[in-house]
């Protein structure tokens, strides 16, 4: 069996400025869910993918819909970790820095995030092993951090397949069991 992971193409809304407040923080992550994206040619990597499964926002279900043929299930425990910062403030701060803080508060499981580290990760491994309990070929559209945990939870149930820190977009990574 084979999982095929594929970040969404590329968001054609830029970073914001170097320094923002976190209510401009806060828009840019509302005008980056809303933007449009810049397709490219993916490489299938030669599967004959049976199903696919992609997150249900916009970003990922028009390359999913690009790339894919046939029917696809658009879920919601695909979408992307919602990023929510630790206070407000009128203060600039480096762009970078709210996304810091904002990961180490996911990390630790901090009150100021809409979903704990463990709750992502429950919806993931729901989705992976429904996903397995189909038993073929399956190319799944997500996003950068789920493909992290995706990544991580198709490893644990025996899955082999590349490494990355940072998935690109439009691009397939595919993982496979062979005692499947």
């Amino acid at each position: 069996m084979k999982i095929g992971l594929v970040r969404h193409f590329k968001v054609t809304r830029g970073y914001p400025a170097s320094f923002v407040t976190t209510e401009e923080l806060m828009k840019w992550v509302e005008e980056y869910d809303a933007s449009d994206v810049e397709g490219n040619e993916v490489d299938l990597q030669a599967v004959d993918w049976r199903s696919c499964y992609s997150s249900d926002l916009s970003r990922a279900r028009i390359t999913a819909q690009t790339v894919y043929d046939g029917d696809i299930h658009f879920l919601e425990e695909l979408r992307e970790i919602r990023l929510s910062p630790l206070f407000r403030s009128n203060k600039k701060l480096p762009f970078f820095l709210h996304l810091i803080m904002i990961r180490i508060a996911w990390w630790f499981n901090h009150e100021s995030q809409p979903e704990s580290r463990r709750e992502i990760e429950e919806r993931v491994n729901g989705v992976v092993d429904r996903i397995i309990h189909e038993g073929k070929d399956v190319l799944i559209v997500g996003h950068g951090g789920i493909m992290m945990l995706m990544k991580k939870a198709l490893r644990k149930r025996g899955f082999t397949g590349p490494s990355f820190s940072k998935p690109t977009n439009g691009k397939v990574y595919v993982y496979q069991n062979n005692t499947s």
